[in-house]
């Protein structure tokens, strides 16, 4: 093996540990949630595990030793021999930051020994026997590595269990101790009191195990009592993934209380199946409960399984992807070029090969941007660390609740999105967020509430931060504004103005500096750092109530599809996803207003913008001109131009400095014959429209 393979299988090593470290963080956060769900131990075991062995491998010993200890101790809490505490949580997230740092070179420097050896020492704390557990790791770890499964344990004892000195519940016990368990207590053949014998035992059992112990071990639980009880453990089969595999009619038949037929004369809309079949006397209702447990367990465990099976892949630097947008964004403008030649011409071979080459680019160009396209989600763990300890700093209560994870945005969009969803979240944290006892006087849950929300709206990405916090304080703002300079004792503002004062460069309400907030450098750069992605900010709070912040960004920062439309000799392109369609205009269904018209569509007023008057292009109006009636969310708004030229692919050129104060464009692209067209925002030109004419002039392209 040559020097450079072994430095390009390093740097793997490095990029598929902090894969596991983020798998281990979100385990240890949900661990923290939801302390019953024992597959999150299982999960953070296998993440470190993984660390440890492929360290050893490629010659970092002394991360592979640290994490050695690390696994012990989630060993035994995976075994029950460690209690679950907030202060282990807190020493293994520590710990995943350390091995962060770790992973950069195969030694530890001293101040990474020292950083280990104190957290170790913490460790040993909690965990006293964790020096003595080493020798046993390696088997378990093997265990854990098959991944947990489901057994249906079922047993009745014998009606003489309890004078032959038998109890069920150290069996129970056991069974509870080898993972989580779901346990049905079936009381059907309890005779009537003149019958009932004390000595004598009525029960069974149905129990539904998850763990990552063997058959064997689930067999052991009952080795003394095997010969005289009526046992029967029987491994569920989770590689079947079809939704009928886990309904209700079809668990029922596997454990062999009905028939496929009598679950299909039963299966009605009107009724639900285990209500029917019990009314019948086919099952019995501990039967029917028994099965929606397994059902629920079944279902939950094939989700996480899904969640972690990990598909084949190739590994290709971002730099890379980034080359292959940009040379395909010059193939879609090469392809312009010869479809405007071709229409030019006249020349049918050539508009044919024009038509093909637009195909492959379109189909070639939705490849590449698929590529780019990642969850959002992949951020969202971070904002879960972030939250629980910045509360924990602040001693505050506070909840992370996301939605919409699956959201998909360009790469480059998330990675630059990144810093400033810190910043917000940071602080709603510090500024809104109130601590448990203020919340307890107004009213308020202890804990507070952060919501993260991705969406999809036609073309673009949608993000709300909401918390139910105190609100900002209009009167602060106001003040702190009027103390820097950033408006006089004459002006008048709304409330919601006042509110935007916080984008000010520089702005800071917060009385004292601290590693959180207060330094005045934060929403200014946060509002830029979107402006730069195409997007914007806006902002909504009620006092006592909370502050809702809303970022619309674009999917991606490299082709769109467009409508092209033509003023005189400038021309412009709306985004496709935003057009409803195009109307002749009619001038005498139209009332004026400056840059302004209402125009009368299927008997609705629709307001609309005069493009030729809005940007001061010379020129007189053609007798026929056309309306691009756009809809953003639930309102329609139109735009008139001379002419509409058709659909075209666009490639988006951000616009310089020099240009970033100009309203209504989001970008350029090249058209071509190598001419500019300007990339129309119309939600912005809908805003500067609305907005009082002494705060917003129409712009001139001249």
């Amino acid at each position: 093996m040559s020097k450079d393979d072994l430095i390009g299988q390093v740097e793997t090593f490095r990029i598929e540990a902090r894969e596991h470290l983020a798998t281990l963080e979100e385990s240890l956060l949900e661990l923290e949630e939801s302390p019953e769900a024992l597959h999150h131990v299982d999960q953070a075991f296998r993440a470190m595990h993984t660390i440890k062995g492929a360290g050893g491998m490629f010659g970092y010993h002394d991360l592979s030793q640290f994490t050695h200890y690390l696994e012990s101790a989630l060993d035994q809490l995976r075994e029950g021999g460690l209690v679950l505490s907030s202060e282990f949580i807190s020493l293994m997230l520590e710990a995943v930051d350390a091995i962060k740092s770790m992973i950069a070179e195969p030694a530890f420097t001293v101040d990474q020994n020292l950083l280990a050896q104190a957290l170790l020492s913490r460790l040993r704390r909690l965990v006293p026997n964790l020096d003595e557990q080493q020798v046993e790791v390696e088997a378990s770890s093997q265990a854990a590595g098959e991944g947990p499964a489901i057994y249906r344990v079922r047993f009745k004892p014998n009606q003489t269990t309890f004078t032959d000195g038998f109890d069920v519940v150290p069996i129970l016990r056991e069974l509870s101790a080898l993972g989580e368990c779901s346990v049905t207590t079936k009381t059907e053949a309890i005779p009537p009191l003149e019958q009932f014998e004390s000595s004598n035992c009525y029960l069974a059992w149905d129990v539904v195990v998850t763990s990552c112990a063997s058959r064997s071990d689930i067999e052991e639980t009952f080795m003394f009592v095997e010969d005289d009880w009526s046992i029967g453990i029987e491994k569920i089969d989770l590689q079947d993934t079809s939704k009928e595999s886990d309904q209700l009619g079809e668990l029922l038949v596997s454990r062999g209380l009905v028939t496929p037929q009598q679950v299909d004369a039963n299966l009605s809309d009107e009724q639900r199946l285990g209500k029917a079949l019990s009314e019948q006397g086919l099952v019995k209702g501990s039967d029917v409960n028994a099965a929606l447990k397994e059902q629920q367990a079944t279902r939950q465990l094939k989700q996480a399984l899904q969640h972690n099976k990990v598909e084949d892949t190739v590994r290709v630097p971002a730099a890379r992807l980034d080359a292959l947008m940009n040379l395909v964004g010059e193939l879609v403008i090469v392809q312009a070029r010869l479809s405007q030649y071709s229409h030019q011409h006249h020349d049918e071979t050539i508009v044919s090969i024009s038509e093909d080459l637009d195909l492959l680019s379109t189909e070639l160009r939705d490849q590449t941007f698929s590529i780019r396209m990642l969850p959002i989600g992949t951020t969202f763990g971070r904002f879960r660390r972030l939250v629980r300890d910045l509360s924990n700093n602040l001693d505050k209560k506070i909840q992370l609740v996301t939605k919409g994870a699956e959201t998909e945005l360009d790469k480059m969009v998330i990675d630059k999105l990144s810093d400033p969803l810190v910043h917000l979240i940071r602080n709603s944290i510090d500024h809104g967020i109130e601590t448990a006892a203020e919340r307890e006087q107004l009213g308020k849950p202890e804990c507070g509430t952060i919501q993260l929300v991705a969406e999809h709206s036609d073309s673009n990405v949608i993000i709300h931060i909401r918390d139910d916090g105190r609100g900002l304080n209009r009167d602060s703002i106001y003040a702190k504004a009027l103390s820097k300079g950033l408006v006089t004792a004459q002006d008048v503002f709304s409330d919601n103005e006042i509110c935007q004062l916080i984008f000010e460069p520089g702005f800071s309400t917060a009385a004292t500096v601290s590693d959180i907030s207060g330094r005045g450098v934060g929403m200014d750069v946060v509002k830029r750092s979107i402006q730069e992605l195409g997007g914007k900010i806006d902002l909504v709070s009620t006092q006592g109530e909370g502050t809702h912040l809303t970022i619309r960004l674009p999917m991606t920062l490299a082709i769109i599809e467009g409508l092209m439309v033509k003023v005189a000799d400038e021309y412009y392109v709306l985004p496709l996803g935003l057009v409803e369609e195009c109307i002749e205009y009619e001038k005498s269904s139209r009332t004026s207003a400056r840059c302004q018209r209402l125009v009368t569509l299927r008997g609705a007023q629709v307001p609309c913008m005069h493009l030729r008057e809005w940007f001061d292009v010379d020129g007189v109006n053609p007798t026929i001109e056309q309306i691009v009636i756009t809809r953003i969310e639930q309102e329609r708004f139109g735009f008139v131009v001379d002419e509409v030229v058709g659909q075209y692919q666009t490639v988006i050129k951000r616009l310089g400095k020099m240009y970033e104060g100009i309203i209504g464009f989001s970008g350029a692209t090249i058209l071509g014959d190598g001419s500019v067209a300007m990339i129309l925002d119309p939600v912005a030109l809908i805003e500067a429209l609305e907005a009082p004419l002494n705060r917003v002039q129409p712009i001139s392209l001249n």
